[in-house]
């Protein structure tokens, strides 16, 4: 597509790598943004050249580079990273003339069929088919709209507005299995270990942001299918921190679909109504350890 102050970012999504052309009336008002100031991703790439006749900037990036994360789910690999715009001060440091900017981009790569650059033997066995004899197991954890129909655009969102987040876990021919999220972490970077962070599932399956004053959050029930579970998560941010940009890391699992849940494999939420915790399947019992913390097997 033709650069133009109506479409200033462009995409190429490529084999290994993405080329992001930038042109430099960013904003579409004349005024043309300095080259500087424009980086590819957390790790802050700089551009790669300049086309000066053009007025344009690329940047060109292998799709695990300057920090790019990726999403597998059951049909797709998505790979996403941010264009950042930050302005240099202005020469009279009392006024601001240019506000900063961040843009999401997302590279999608189908996941299904084969992937050979020649024609595949008659002797040969086709990739899929050998992910179902190994029986991998796909996991995925995703943005959804309010009604939950499909996956949310990856826009932002406001203080007040609700996250609603799809677990979900693609079994091929595997026996049926039912999917749990063990624990989920907020923190400012990809990880768990960073400071500061906010724990919203813990405890094995404890939605303890749901326990916090002036929340909602509590998992759906009942579940669509035993290898989906849903939950809804009140939107916030860091106290603070002015980059307004939150990574959520959860550790799924799951169990054969007849096994019973237990303290160890459980969804509890609790009930501000009730003041105590209730399961999505399974007996009450299995929510208590979510006010002791204390969900250690016996054994």
């Amino acid at each position: 597509r033709a650069i133009s102050s109506q479409h200033p970012v462009t995409v190429q999504c490529q084999e290994a790598q993405l080329v992001v052309t930038v042109h430099r009336d960013l904003f579409g008002t004349g005024r043309l943004v300095n080259a500087a100031d424009l980086t590819l991703g957390p790790a802050a790439c700089k551009h790669s050249s300049l086309n000066p006749a053009h007025n344009t900037v690329t940047f060109t990036a292998g799709l695990h580079e300057c920090g790019s994360v990726v999403q597998i789910t059951p049909d797709s690999l998505i790979y996403r990273t941010l264009l950042s715009y930050d302005p240099s001060p202005a020469s009279n440091p009392v006024i601001i003339r240019s506000n900063p900017a961040v843009i999401p981009i997302e590279c999608h790569y189908p996941r299904r069929e084969n992937v050979s650059s020649s024609a595949i033997q008659p002797t040969w066995a086709p990739f899929s088919s050998a992910l179902s004899a190994e029986e991998r197991l796909v996991f995925s954890l995703r943005l959804m709209n309010e009604d939950w129909s499909a996956e949310r655009p990856f826009t932002g969102f406001q203080l007040g507005d609700v996250l609603n987040i799809q677990a979900e876990v693609g079994t091929e021919n595997h026996v049926p299995l039912r999917l749990f999220v063990d624990s989920c972490v907020a923190a400012l970077s990809p990880g768990t270990d960073s400071s500061p962070h906010y724990t919203i599932i813990d405890f094995n399956g404890c939605l303890v942001d749901g326990r916090s004053d002036d929340t909602s959050s509590s998992f759906i029930t009942p579940r669509p299918r035993e290898d989906v579970l849903r939950f809804r998560i009140d939107v916030f941010r860091f106290a603070g921190d002015a980059r307004n940009l939150i990574y959520i890391t959860c550790h799924l699992k799951v169990t054969p679909a007849d096994q019973a849940p237990d303290p160890l494999n459980k969804a509890c939420s609790f009930n501000r109504a009730r003041n105590t915790w209730a399961p999505v399947e399974g007996t009450r019992d299995i929510c208590g350890c979510c006010e002791t913390g204390n969900c250690e097997s016996p054994a």
